[in-house]
């Protein structure tokens, strides 16, 4: 699908982003492998998350939707030894979380399981996934070296493990968690270079699982009894509201209100980011659910200013890069963006691609090995634009074109779906309401 983005006078309404995807993996594999029955209200309607459900059902979870708005789907947790093998190979789609984190049930379980995914996500690298799991007694093989999907996972009982992340990885971390579940020789103890997100330790806290995390160590003691089921109500995604958040910011005349959206503090790095350049953003109405945050978000239009981002703030907003990459082409000045590196190992190059396809629009982007400097104040006009198969670079793109000059197309904007199935329509919602 080609989507045409114009550009309006006007924004002005209220948005509620789908459920955090992040939370929605979660919440579905650990309480497909919890005791008792639970319920998860406003589960993402992505095709990430459908992946996720689609594997689990596969080795014998008992999940089944019960209402279509919001999403809420109810699960029959198997305990840790009642999933069983799959007639047939998994598949992850597109989705990099739902392989990785898998990964990480399956190869605690007595079966043999095979796992791919798209062509993206076969592209994708999974050794870091696949080491530590090692390590932990493990049994894996992938392609190419075993750094590739697809990967065979013959399932047995593992043991615990001290290891340090080379990089901050929320779904290494979050895999080695899950299969420390069935590991019971032994704490399993991860180590970042910086704080990830932390939606696993949370839910496994709130299921009675022994955690101790103390920033960036979690030491998960292994239970001697299966986690308890929980029942989950899921925010709307940060990284989904992000797009509102920059629209607001740098359109002449915005005012948009973004609903019952989570502030989880590892995942709050592109309201940092904005509020630094200058965005005129206010956070109202803030409570929680379970043992997450949630609030009400206000952007009006802003002059923004460019910034350096980089260090610790990266892995709290990984992939809302795109998107700010966006606000940095029209802020004044000059942003650099560095120690993003992970960006090169995404969906597609988001760096490469990301500097391609915006200065088709205008954009002045000088690519780094780890990021990009980003020379602001850019008059952006509409030209052709493809996705490259990448929701986030999809959705980036059509708020740039939504300031931009003229017409942008978006060669397969359909694949906004992966994450954001409505954001089309909710891009039309702001500009006529």
């Amino acid at each position: 699908m080609i989507k045409e983005i114009s550009s309006c006078s006007i924004l002005r309404g209220e948005v509620t982003p789908p459920g955090d995807k992040s939370i929605s993996h979660r919440a579905a594999i650990l309480n497909s492998i919890a005791e008792g029955k639970s319920r998860i209200v406003n589960f993402s309607p992505g095709a990430d998350c459908a992946s996720t459900l689609a594997c689990l059902q596969a080795v014998g979870a008992s999940i089944k939707q019960i209402h279509s708005t919001p999403l809420t789907i109810e699960v029959h947790g198997a305990g840790r030894k009642g999933l069983c093998e799959a007639g047939d190979v998994l598949d992850a789609g597109n989705s990099a979380t739902t392989m990785r984190l898998l990964t990480g049930l399956l190869a605690g379980q007595p079966f043999l399981s095979v796992i791919t995914g798209d062509s993206s996500l076969r592209s994708r690298p999974m050794g870091r996934i696949i080491l530590p799991l090692r390590l932990m007694g493990a049994k894996i093989w992938g392609r190419g070296r075993d750094t590739l999907a697809p990967l065979a996972i013959k399932g047995q009982e593992l043991h615990g493990l001290n290891y340090s992340l080379p990089v901050a990885s929320a779904q290494i971390k979050s895999a080695m968690l899950i299969a420390g579940l069935f590991a019971p020789q032994g704490k399993t103890t991860v180590y970042e270079p910086s704080k990830s997100r932390d939606h696993t330790e949370r839910l496994l806290q709130a299921m009675g699982v022994t955690l101790a995390v103390d920033d960036t160590c979690v030491i998960l003691t292994p239970p001697r009894a299966p986690p308890q089921s929980v029942d989950v109500l899921i925010p709307g995604d940060l990284s989904s509201a992000a797009y509102w958040l920059v629209l607001g910011a740098i359109h002449p005349d915005a005012k948009i209100k973004i609903k019952d959206t989570g502030i989880n503090p590892t995942r709050t790095g592109i309201i940092d980011v904005l509020l630094k350049m200058g965005a005129n953003l206010k956070i109202e109405n803030q409570r929680s659910a379970g043992n997450e945050p949630f609030a009400d978000l206000t952007i009006e239009s802003s002059e923004l200013s460019g910034i350096e981002i980089g260090g610790d703030l990266i892995p709290r907003l990984i992939d809302e890069i795109p998107v700010l990459a966006v606000a940095a082409c029209v802020a004044r000045g000059v942003t650099t963006i560095k120690d993003a590196a992970e960006l090169r190992v995404k969906e597609t190059d988001r760096i490469g691609r990301l500097a391609k396809e915006l200065s088709k629009l205008g954009a002045t982007i000088e690519e780094l090995p780890d990021g990009m400097v980003i020379h602001g104040g850019a008059k952006l006009h509409g030209a052709k634009c493809s996705s490259h198969h990448d929701h986030r670079l999809a959705m980036a793109f059509g708020i740039a074109g939504a300031i931009a000059g003229g017409k942008t197309l978006i060669e397969e904007a359909e694949v906004a779906e992966i994450s954001y199935p409505a954001f089309w329509q909710h891009m039309e919602l702001l500009k006529t309401s």
